[in-house]
C-alpha cells in the first residue's frame, strides 16, 4: 500500500507543475489552459487505473495478452483518428501491431528478457507507444506531403504510375522523417537526456549497468519497432489513395 505521505507530495508537485503550465501558457498568449488541466487530470486518473489493472495483470498472467491486446487496439484506433483517412484503422493496426510484435520476439527469443509477464508486458507496451507515435507522424506527413504536391502525385499517375508508386517518394520521406525523434534519442542517450526507463530503474533501486541494458534494448527495439511501422503505414496508405476525396 501507498501512504499518504508519499502520495501527497506527488500530487502538491503535479498541481503546481501543471499551474506552471498554465500561467506560463497564459503569459505567452498560447490559450492552452484548458486543456493542459484536462490532460492533467486524464493522466492522473488513467495511470492510477493502469496501475491497478496492472495490478491485477501480473497477478494473473493469462490476462496479459488480453491488456496488450486492448492496448494495440487503442493505439492503432487512436492513430487512425489523427490520420483521419477512410479505412485506415487496418492500416495502422497492421503498422503498429508487426512493430511490436517483431521486436518484442527478437528480444525475448535472443533471452535478452526473461519471458515472464512482469518483463514482457511493460516492454512490449512501451513498443506499441513508439510505434504509435511513429505511425501517427509518418502517416500524417505523408498525407500532407500529398496534399501540398498533388500535381506531382497527378503527373504520375498520369503517365500510368500506379497510387502507390506514384506516392512512393512522399511516403520515403515522410517515413524517413518520422523516425528523426527514436534516431535522435538513441543518439544522444545519456549525453543530453536520462531515459525514462534508465530513470525508473534507478529510482526503483536497480543498479546503473542493469537500467542501461535494459534501456538500450527499449532504445533499440523502438528504432526496430518504429521502422517497420512508419514503412507499413505509408505502404498501406498509398495503396489506399484512390479513396481519398477528389480534388478540385
Amino acid at each position: 500500500m501507498i501512504a499518504w505521505g508519499e502520495v501527497l507530495p506527488v500530487g502538491l508537485a503535479l498541481v503546481l507543475l501543471a499551474g506552471t503550465a498554465v500561467g506560463v501558457g497564459h503569459l505567452g498568449g498560447l490559450r492552452q489552459g484548458r486543456d493542459v488541466v484536462v490532460v492533467v487530470a486524464r493522466a492522473v486518473v488513467q495511470i492510477v487505473l493502469v496501475g491497478l489493472v496492472l495490478g491485477l495483470v501480473l497477478r494473473t498472467p493469462f490476462l496479459a495478452p488480453l491488456y496488450l491486446a486492448l492496448a494495440l487496439g487503442v493505439a492503432s484506433w487512436t492513430s487512425a483518428r489523427r490520420l483521419a483517412f477512410a479505412r485506415v484503422w487496418p492500416v495502422t493496426a497492421l503498422a503498429i501491431g508487426s512493430g511490436a510484435v517483431v521486436s518484442a520476439v527478437v528480444v525475448v527469443g535472443t533471452g535478452a528478457l526473461q519471458w515472464h509477464v512482469l518483463q514482457v508486458l511493460p516492454f512490449t507496451a512501451q513498443l506499441i507507444g513508439g510505434a504509435m507515435s511513429a505511425t501517427t507522424l509518418a502517416g500524417r506527413r505523408m498525407l500532407d506531403d500529398v496534399d501540398a504536391d498533388w500535381a506531382s502525385v497527378e503527373g504520375w499517375l498520369a503517365i500510368g504510375a500506379t497510387p502507390a508508386q506514384a506516392v512512393a517518394p512522399l511516403g520515403r520521406t515522410a517515413a524517413a522523417r518520422a523516425l528523426a525523434p527514436a534516431l535522435d534519442q538513441t543518439r544522444t542517450v545519456g549525453l543530453v537526456t536520462l531515459p525514462g526507463a534508465f530513470v525508473g530503474l534507478l529510482l526503483g533501486g536497480a543498479g546503473p549497468l542493469e537500467a542501461a541494458r535494459v534501456q538500450l534494448l527499449v532504445l533499440v527495439g523502438l528504432i526496430a519497432a518504429e521502422t517497420i511501422a512508419v514503412v507499413v503505414v505509408t505502404t498501406g496508405l498509398g495503396r489506399r489513395l484512390e479513396f481519398r476525396p477528389e480534388r478540385s
